[in-house]
Parts: C-alpha cells; sequence; structure tokens
C-alpha cells in the first residue's frame, strides 16, 4: 500500500455547515483540509436562508429579548418529546450539548469576523400552539448580515447564489414582504430596495441568506490559510484496526489518500437527490427526488460510505418536508406563507381540510404522508386560493395581482369562476368541496377554526397577515376568480442518517463510537427527532455539531499546536 498523498489533522467532508467544524479546528492549531465534491462551495446551507436556530444566544439577551437555558430546554422536551418517542440521536446529552455548545459556537464565529442580526419575531415553529412550553414568540434565529463576494477574489465564482436572487433582502424579511399591501410590508421593501441600491452605488455585490453565511465562512478559512478542494469527491475511508486514519478522495480525476491525524468530519448532506436510496428507505413515504429543493450534490455517497464501515443509522425514512408546488419547467418551489394567508384552503381529492394549514413546513409534509396512507387523495393535496388573495400577496416569486400566464397556460396553476369549475379542473370532489369551504368560511367570520386551530400560534400569525381580522390566518375563500395549485411533500433535505453521540462521533449498532470518525448536518438523524423547532432547524445542529466535532477531535492530536 503507498504512502500518504497528503498530511493534515482534520479533514472535513463537505463545504457547508461542516466550514465551521474547520474553521474552528484551525482556531485550536490543528491543520485542515476542506473538500467538496461539486465545482461550488456551500452546499444546501448556500441555498438556504442561512438562518440558525439558536436559543438563548447573546444577541437576545442583547435586544431585551430573555430566554433561558431552562426555557429552551422545557420548548426541546415539549415539542421533540422523548429520545424514546423520536430517535436516540435527539438524547438529553445530545439536547444539552446542542443548547450549551451552540452560545460557545456563536462567540466564535463573531471572535473569527462572522457576524449576526438577530430575526426579531420570526418566532419558534410551535411558540403559543396548544400543549407546548417554552417557545418565544421574538425569535431565537440569527443570521448574518450582507457579505460583499468581492472579498473573496476568485472564489466569488464557486458560491452559489443567494435565496434572495438580486435583492439584498433578508430572510427574516421575507414574511413581511409577502404582505406588500400593509405598512409594514411597504416599509420592509422600501429598505431592501435602499439597502440594494446603495450597495451597487457603493460597488459592492452584496448576496444575503445562505450564500452570505457561506461567504464569512469560507473568508474566514481562506484568511487562516485553511485549503479547500473543490470537486473532489469522498471515494472511501481509510480504517486501519478499527480508527478511521483517513480517506481516499478523487481530486478532478486523480485518486488521492488523504491521512488525518484528528480525525474526519462528514457534513456532506443527505440524499434526497437519491431515487434508489429514497425507495429503500422510505419506509412507505413515497418522497421523490423531483419534488426536493435540495442541492444537486445531495446524493448520499458519503453516507453509504459510513455504513458500510459499520456505522448505525435512524430516522432515514424522515426529511425536512416543506410542502411545494411544481412550476411549469417542473421546478419545485416552496410553499410557506402563502398557505397561512387568509382567503387559502388546503383540501384533499374528496375536498376535505384534514390538517392546520399554517403548521410548521416539517409538520405539514409529514401529515399529507400520513393521510395519503391512512385516507388517500392526499399527493397532491390542492391549495386553493381566491382572488382576494391573488391580489393582496405574493404567490412563489409573483407579486400580487401579476400571475404569470405560463402558469395558466401550462395546467401548473389552475383558475376558473367557480368552485365547482374549479374542482372540475383539479379531479376533485365538487360538492365535498363546496361543503368544505362553506364549513370553512364559517371559522373565517369567527376568526376561530373549530377544526384545526389554524391562526393559533405564533408563528402562523407571522407568516399571516396580521392587518387581517379577527385572524391573521384565516379569511373566506368566496369571491372569484379561484385559483387552485397542486400541492406534494416537497422537502429541502432528508432528516435522517448517521446516528451520532453528543461529541459528534458515529456510532456502532451497539452504540460504540467510531474512533476517528465524525458527522454533522443531514447526512445525520437530527438532534430535533423528527419536528422543526423553528427557522434554522437545520443549519443549527449542522454548524453547531461541526463546532463540537472540532473539539473533540482535538483531543487526538499527537502533538498539538499551541
Amino acid at each position: 500500500m503507498r504512502e500518504w498523498d497528503y498530511e493534515t489533522d482534520f479533514l472535513v467532508i463537505g463545504s457547508g455547515g461542516g466550514l465551521v467544524g474547520a474553521l474552528r479546528a484551525s482556531a485550536l492549531g490543528m491543520d485542515v483540509l476542506v473538500a467538496e465534491k461539486s465545482e461550488m462551495i456551500g452546499g444546501s446551507t448556500g441555498m438556504s436562508g442561512g438562518v440558525i436556530w439558536l436559543p438563548d444566544n447573546p444577541l437576545m439577551a442583547r435586544d431585551g429579548a430573555a430566554d433561558s437555558l431552562a426555557e429552551a430546554t422545557a420548548y426541546f422536551d415539549s415539542v421533540v418529546g422523548t429520545a424514546a418517542e423520536s430517535s436516540p440521536a435527539a438524547s438529553d446529552a445530545r439536547r444539552r450539548t446542542y443548547l450549551v455548545a451552540g452560545n460557545k459556537m456563536f462567540s466564535f464565529l463573531e471572535s473569527e469576523g462572522v457576524p449576526f442580526l438577530r430575526i426579531d419575531g420570526y418566532s419558534d415553529y410551535y411558540a403559543g400552539v396548544r400543549g407546548v412550553v417554552g417557545g418565544k414568540a421574538r425569535s431565537r434565529s440569527v443570521e448574518t448580515p450582507a457579505f460583499d463576494v468581492k472579498q473573496l477574489g476568485e472564489w466569488a465564482a464557486r458560491l452559489r447564489p443567494p435565496v434572495a436572487g438580486n435583492m439584498t433582502m433578508y430572510t427574516g424579511e421575507a414574511a413581511y414582504a409577502s404582505n406588500l399591501f400593509t405598512r409594514k410590508g411597504m416599509s420592509v421593501m422600501t429598505r431592501v430596495m435602499a439597502r440594494t441600491a446603495l450597495g451597487r452605488l457603493r460597488g459592492k455585490k452584496n448576496v444575503t441568506n445562505g450564500a452570505a453565511l457561506i461567504g464569512y465562512l469560507l473568508k474566514a478559512l481562506l484568511d487562516r490559510g485553511v485549503p479547500v478542494w473543490p470537486e473532489t469527491a469522498l471515494v472511501e475511508l481509510i480504517v486501519e484496526d478499527g480508527e478511521v486514519r483517513g480517506a481516499v478522495v478523487d481530486r478532478n480525476g486523480t485518486s488521492l489518500r488523504v491521512r488525518a491525524r484528528a480525525g474526519v468530519l462528514i457534513s456532506a448532506g443527505g440524499f434526497a437527490h437519491n431515487g434508489v436510496m429514497r425507495d429503500e428507505f422510505s419506509g412507505g413515504q413515497p418522497g421523490r427526488p423531483e419534488w426536493t429543493s435540495a442541492n444537486p450534490g445531495d446524493t448520499g455517497e458519503a453516507l453509504q460510505i459510513a455504513m458500510k464501515h459499520g456505522a448505525a443509522t435512524d430516522m432515514m425514512d424522515e426529511a425536512w418536508w416543506l410542502p411545494s408546488w411544481l412550476m411549469p419547467d417542473g421546478v419545485p418551489s416552496m410553499c410557506i406563507s402563502e398557505r397561512s394567508k387568509p382567503h387559502s384552503i388546503m383540501v384533499d381529492a374528496k375536498g376535505n381540510r384534514y390538517f392546520n394549514e399554517a403548521i410548521a413546513y416539517q409538520e405539514a409534509g409529514q401529515c399529507m404522508f400520513e393521510h395519503e396512507r391512512t385516507v388517500g387523495g392526499a399527493l397532491p393535496t390542492w391549495l386553493i386560493i381566491d382572488s382576494r388573495h391573488r391580489s393582496r400577496y405574493v404567490f412563489g416569486f409573483a407579486p400580487p395581482g401579476r400571475t404569470p400566464k405560463d402558469w395558466i397556460a401550462s395546467g401548473a396553476m389552475k383558475k376558473a369562476a367557480t368552485l365547482e369549475d374549479l374542482a372540475a379542473q383539479c379531479g376533485i370532489d365538487p360538492e365535498g368541496l363546496v361543503a368544505t369551504v362553506a364549513r370553512f368560511n364559517g371559522f373565517a367570520e369567527s376568526g376561530v377554526d373549530e377544526d384545526f386551530h389554524r391562526g393559533e400560534g405564533d408563528h402562523e400569525k407571522y407568516q399571516g397577515d396580521i392587518t387581517h381580522k379577527p385572524n391573521a390566518c384565516l379569511g373566506s375563500v368566496a369571491k372569484g376568480p379561484f385559483y387552485a395549485v397542486p400541492m406534494y411533500p416537497g422537502d429541502i433535505g432528508t432528516n435522517g442518517g448517521l446516528l451520532c453521540d453528543e461529541n459528534a462521533r458515529v456510532l456502532t449498532d451497539d452504540g460504540r463510537p467510531i474512533s476517528g470518525l465524525y458527522a454533522a448536518g443531514n447526512c445525520t438523524a437530527s438532534v430535533m427527532g423528527r419536528k422543526y423547532l423553528g427557522a434554522g432547524a437545520t443549519i443549527g445542529p449542522s454548524v453547531v455539531f461541526s463546532y463540537v466535532a472540532a473539539e473533540d477531535a482535538a483531543d487526538r492530536v499527537e502533538s498539538p499546536r499551541p
């Protein structure tokens, strides 16, 4: 066997949240190498809103938004339940590590030049929901300010484009911007336009969202001299005497043996685009690659390699579900605020409502699967809106009152003068739809959803229209023309994978750590089990446990550096 082609202390596979682990490892004095299989840096994190859910974070204290470890723990337990009810990945030890180490990570990133903004008002997803304690309406989520990609030099071309496109819009502003005809919505859009224009006048090329988070992290790594290898795929782990000593990678067609003295961190995403794996592990939940909004490289090879070496897995049937509809070109469009706004309803093929349309998107997808399994007619589920919804609120990227002609012409969105005609176009039972809408309109008038409690949760109100009374999420579906889009349980990545302990060490089926192997992010079973606690519930565990992995790996270096 030939000697090592390259030697380092800490090898990071993937360039999303794992960049935090790479940065921490470098700060601890380790030699670090980042290997990314695609030509672009950032993974699904770079394509996301770039938000981190971080309870009791320093910005909350600075803003007078009180929080505590006890409240965060109570909220976690209230929503996720026990580990036995969700997953061993959601053990008490992992929960506490997430909550405690998260703030240490936050302070470290600030010291490395990664700034953050608190997203006031972007409430926890279960705050205010019946039976839930410890939720915060004022938000535990943070995101980075705009980042000028010109700071990256030639690396700027490798940064994935932001969700907001050319607009310098923060993720925390999107819900307000969807309410353009409100005072708050107009104020936010004015601020966004001014910020965008000012940045351009100053010669900057600003990005926001996940692109900004990755931009700051990448710049910090480059400033530290950490090598980042794009177009470098993991081929195999090198295991000797039961310990991961390094990996074989393919760099631009050349096979290289990389020694990793302190360990290997896999933070390479899940398998959202791998149809074979989804079929194998679906457990009857028919998620489809064509419905996912995860990055194209989310194909599961790193996860399969770890499994081959005895890594345990859990929740492989789960994903970060997000109801989505398919645009005329077949690209899925995520649907969040649209289904929370007044004058909207979601029904199955019989015309029946079967869940609270405005609930957290993870749970919305789970409801769709469960209804399809037990009753049928939920794939697709139809989101139906009336003319007031279409004239007042943003839908997808279409502004109020301006529906792209190809949406209707292609059938991606249906349009009809009456509910009966709309039902005929969609294949919905017309009598069932009319009866359901009549009952729903009664709830809209009273402001109380007697069936599913829509509009009670703080996050539901945040995504709704606070100017609409008496309920920010309930408005009658009564004024034609009417519109409908078929909704599918899309996702932003898979939510199950390698089972890890509180130190981010990958475990075997009998609970033993695989020496030298760490994992974080969507290639792992989430610390949040099968729930989505708040904005940033995917990126949060990815960056926190990458940080934790680096801390643990530092103790494995034979000759620690000062």
